[in-house]
């Protein structure tokens, strides 16, 4: 297909496709002449790809192209390919280790962690990972503010989040590709969240109205 058909089919101008181009995150095509080149399949699947990573997940275009290229290395399965995608979307600053409550919760945190049994084997994403920094700052500030968030506080919560879990990784194998998989673990990550905590809102007043109100 001509760069114009491509774009046209992916939703992306053909100036941002000769960026990603021109930046390395999307390969050349087969050169047609001197100054035309045609293109398939696989540049439309990576563009959906490259679309997820920096339009949705809001990645810098350098942290994009080194995960297009670890999502290249034959060396690494599907689990890595996914997490090193997931992984490379933007998180808050990690917490300050000298904060008050940063051991506590750290401790109340791998305790958790230790509950579920997610801190060992090889799949396990604890201390390090972007998303335990950001768990660790949470239950740091709960603790500060003397709200509960001890073990059993927290593992309805874990527990929630593992059923989700099994629902989000569904979705995602409901595309064949895994390059189309990478995608989607990245887009409906971003684009989940949000329907999330707006269903926990609306399930929270249907409970406190079941709960607290009159009448």
């Amino acid at each position: 297909m001509k760069l114009a058909e491509l774009s046209e089919r992916s939703g992306v101008s053909t100036a941002t496709i000769k960026y990603y181009l021109r930046e390395g995150l999307l390969p050349p095509g087969r050169r047609v002449t001197a100054t035309r080149s045609a293109y398939d399949e696989s540049h439309l699947q990576r563009l959906r790809l490259v679309r997820a990573l920096i339009q949705v997940g809001r990645v810098p275009v350098a942290t994009a192209r080194e995960v297009l290229a670890a999502l290249e290395d034959d060396s690494l399965d599907h689990h890595h390919r996914l997490g090193i995608a997931v992984g490379a979307l933007p998180s808050p600053p990690e917490p300050d280790p000298e904060a008050p409550a940063v051991d506590r919760a750290r401790h109340t945190v791998d305790a958790l962690l230790s509950r579920l049994n997610w801190l060992e084997g090889p799949h396990a994403w604890g201390p390090g990972s972007p998303a335990y920094g950001t768990l660790v700052d949470a239950v740091g500030a709960l603790a500060r503010l003397n709200y509960p968030c001890d073990v059993d506080d927290l593992l309805p919560y874990a527990r929630a989040a593992a059923e989700l879990a099994v629902t989000d990784l569904d979705l995602v194998e409901r595309y064949e590709s895994p390059d189309a998989q990478v995608e989607a673990a990245v887009a409906l990550t971003v684009l989940y969240e949000p329907v999330l905590l707006s269903l926990r809102r609306i399930a929270e007043a249907q409970e406190s109205g079941r709960r607290f109100a009159s009448g």
